[in-house]
């Protein structure tokens, strides 16, 4: 159904788009995290008066700054791409796409810039009490843009609160609490700020042992140590827990990607999961190829973590393709799946009756109105499916979803043990050990690629929808020429890598210079 489209031209866009996502995830989980370990450093120093907290918490803002900028510059460029690279899609779903990115610039965000000016410029100019309330609402914005964000982004995974309306070929809001509090949303709210917070405490961390190995500042290091390795034990901790409820939402709304995540082709009852494998090489969906060249497994537990039933049906790639299989939902009900060819047909009979609807109305017929739109809203659940050509189209990339899944997996162990080794050594007075300092530093690009790798899992693995069962990206892209995109694609490339060392060149010369730097 999708002709005359230039496919480079969707590559192109998504290549950009994900050249700034990633960059500009780059900076935004450390300013989710690091705010709240300043607020909690300037809380300890308005209630002791020890100045040496004043001192941590003024080098910290410094490392908060530096990040704060570049984010914000990046984050800018990824709202228009909306507009120049996506308008199909911004015209589909911006009434509602558009209301959350709304209420983060005028609430959180300008909430967010008006406390950061009193948080760096206010010291001896306001009072303790009120320029510590200014960090806690800089560190609280600074979330509730995330909040907003993420809200927006999980209804495009999970597409709720909606309503299609033929005589404008939009969706549009009905419910902005059913948008807000969809599952969807909150877990990826909850499992994102809190790797956030993971991340940022390691970074913290880092730096921290970085004093300690060049003998400086250590009573500022070992208090950040300690501060930042409470803060994201604790972290950890609940993004395992939001990371256990997100993987849940995926196995009821979207089943492919999570036979993706774990290269699923032929699900079965009593599924396990995959703990160590790799995948063949070149295997395709109904290709007979065992999906692995080597794999262990963890029995039952799939079924388990994906429907709170460790008997219950796991879908593979192939039987999403192939449909037939009977699951009970989330609300208890038995459901047969429809095969992908069904789905397809049933998405052009949608699409057709948009077109047929649109010409009745044009001519003025009401009764042909009638009935075409009562033919609409019949097959509109599987809107999207209807500009799919193969339904082999269905199937993400896997071995980026299934590898980027078991890093970030992997990671968040091996993040979880060195929480307590910090921890514990702290409780010991052990800090100064090499080793540990060592490993802390080298843990700071680890945590970037963990939380780079999630990102991956929960973007790449909901292709080939950019609003799922409702939009393909393919269908979203704008008509322009690809080679447009190719040369924005190659400025914002040198642009970013730019920034990126500028961040970094800064960063490390605040480091050296340390909290003498800072002064009254």
């Amino acid at each position: 159904m999708i002709q005359g489209v230039d496919m480079s031209l969707v590559d192109w866009s998504r290549a950009q788009f994900a050249l700034t996502a990633i960059y500009h995830w780059l900076f935004v989980p450390l300013t989710l995290g690091i705010t709240f370990i300043i607020a909690f450093m300037e809380t300890i120093y308005v209630k002791t008066g020890d100045e040496s907290w004043k001192v941590a918490t003024k080098f910290w803002m410094r490392i908060f700054g530096v990040n704060f900028a570049i984010g914000v510059a990046t984050g800018i460029i990824l709202e228009f791409e909306f507009g120049t690279n996506w308008s199909n899609y911004s015209w589909f779903v911006g009434d509602i796409f558009g209301a959350p990115l709304a209420i983060e610039g005028i609430m959180a965000f300008f909430m967010e810039s008006t406390f950061i000016a009193v948080m760096f410029f206010g010291w001896n100019k306001v009072s303790k009490r009120f320029h510590l309330l200014s960090s806690w609402l800089t560190a609280i914005g600074a979330n509730l843009s995330a909040l907003w964000i993420l809200v927006a982004n999980g209804w495009m995974q999970f597409p709720a609160g909606m309503h299609f309306n033929p005589d404008t070929a939009r969706n549009e809001m009905v419910s902005f609490w059913e948008v807000l509090f969809s599952p969807v949303a909150i877990n990826k709210f909850l499992h994102t700020t809190t790797s956030g917070y993971v991340l940022a405490s390691i970074v913290v961390i880092g730096i921290s042992a970085w004093f300690l190995l060049h003998k400086r500042e250590q009573l500022l290091a070992k208090r950040s140590i300690i501060i930042a390795g409470v803060f994201g034990l604790i972290s950890l901790l609940f993004t395992i827990f939001t990371g256990d409820g997100s993987a849940y939402e995926v196995a009821q709304k979207q089943p492919m990607k999570l036979a993706a995540m774990e290269g699923i082709y032929n699900g079965q009852k009593g599924q396990g999961l995959v703990a160590v494998a790799m995948l063949t090489p070149g295997k395709e969906p109904m290709d007979g190829k065992d999906p692995y060249v080597f794999n262990m497994e963890i029995p039952k537990l799939l079924s388990l973590l994906g429907y709170r039933d460790s008997e219950a049906f796991v879908p593979g790639i192939n039987d999403i393709i192939k449909g037939g299989y009977t699951y009970v939902n989330e609300h208890g009900d038995s459901i047969t799946e429809p095969s992908a060819e069904e789905k397809i047909a049933t998405g052009r009979k949608a699409i057709n009756a948009l077109k047929m609807y649109t010409e009745a109305r044009e001519a003025g017929d009401t009764v042909a109105m009638a009935e075409w739109r009562g033919e609409l809203e019949a097959n509109f659940k599987y809107f999207g499916y209807g500009y799919l050509n193969d339904p082999t189209s269905l199937v993400p990339n896997v071995p980026m979803t299934f590898y980027s899944f078991r890093i970030m997996v992997t990671l968040g162990g091996l993040f979880l043990l060195f929480f307590v080794v910090v921890l514990y050594l702290a409780m010991k007075n052990r800090l100064g050990q090499k080793w540990l300092l060592w490993a802390s530093i080298a843990m700071v690009p680890l945590v970037y690629i963990c939380s780079e790798a999630g990102w991956i899992v929960a973007e790449v693995g909901r292709q080939p929808w950019v609003i799922q069962d409702i939009m393909p990206t393919v269908a979203a892209v704008s008509r322009i020429d690809a080679s447009a995109v190719q040369v924005t694609f190659g400025i914002f490339a040198v642009l970013f890598t730019t920034l990126l060392i500028a961040e970094l060149s800064i960063m490390f010369k605040q480091i050296k210079m340390g909290p003498s730097h800072d002064n009254d």
